[in-house]
């Protein structure tokens, strides 16, 4: 077992009208990494499906200690960094064009049977997946407290775009969605310090669902449901700092 390395020169659709990496291309590139190692370790997509599996992220917790900029060439590390009896623990870290440590991420994901929609036993589906014992940001990825005063909020449809593979929303979704609820004045001013999801149920194409949030200083948190039944589909948490 060793980390898996990838560079990327950051384009221009990667980043916001200022030039920083948006949100949601950061979750994007941190899926592309995780399903990239997957595979060359020979538990990928197409072998999970092939075995009726299926990865699904159920946690992510994010510090970031400044925010890549348009056309800069970062560095992201990532590696099974521990297994559990229905899931893994993958951890990351990113490093700029200096090999300065810029961002360090931990994130939670379950195996699935794709059929049945249960959790399955690592050990039982996939006795051959191994880790490093090695953490760059060590997370409880604790439960996020509920949205207890409105501030702000707003409902969207889901798209055919929205949905990948898995058939369901795909998770770089929810935190878009979240951060859209925000005056452009605050995100004009602020830029993410810590990042914190917590992934509770799939969303589905053309389903309505509505994002509350809650602005606390500078800490955001967010509640996203389906309106078709309330259920809720995931919790965001977000510290900012001024740009």
């Amino acid at each position: 077992m060793e980390k898996y390395v990838k560079e990327y020169n950051l384009r221009t659709y990667e980043c916001d009208k200022n030039g920083y990496l948006r949100i949601v291309s950061l979750f994007n590139l941190l899926q592309d990494m995780a399903d990239s190692h997957a595979t060359d370790l020979g538990l990928g997509m197409e072998f999970c499906l092939s075995k009726g599996l299926a990865w699904v992220g159920a946690n992510y917790h994010v510090k970031i200690n400044r925010m890549p900029k348009i056309h800069e060439n970062i560095k992201i590390i990532t590696w099974p960094s521990e297994e559990r009896k229905l899931g893994a623990i993958r951890d990351f870290a990113v490093y700029d064009e200096t090999d300065a440590l810029i961002m360090v991420a931990s994130s939670q994901w379950i195996l699935i049977d794709f059929v049945r929609k249960r959790p399955v036993a690592l050990k039982e589906k996939l006795p051959q997946y191994k880790v490093i014992n090695e953490h760059s940001l060590i997370s409880a990825f604790e439960k996020l407290p509920d949205v207890e005063k409105t501030d702000t909020d707003k409902t969207f449809s889901v798209r055919f775009d929205d949905i990948d593979i898995n058939m369901h929303v795909n998770n770089s979704l929810y935190p878009l969605w979240a951060i859209e609820t925000l005056e452009y004045s605050f995100r004009d001013s602020y830029l993410p310090e810590e990042i914190e999801i917590m992934f509770k149920k799939e969303g589905y194409l053309g389903e309505h669902v509505n994002v509350k949030s809650q602005i606390n200083g500078i800490q955001t948190l967010h509640s996203i449901k389906s309106t078709d039944d309330d259920r809720e589909l995931s919790r965001i948490r977000i510290k900012w700092k001024e740009r």
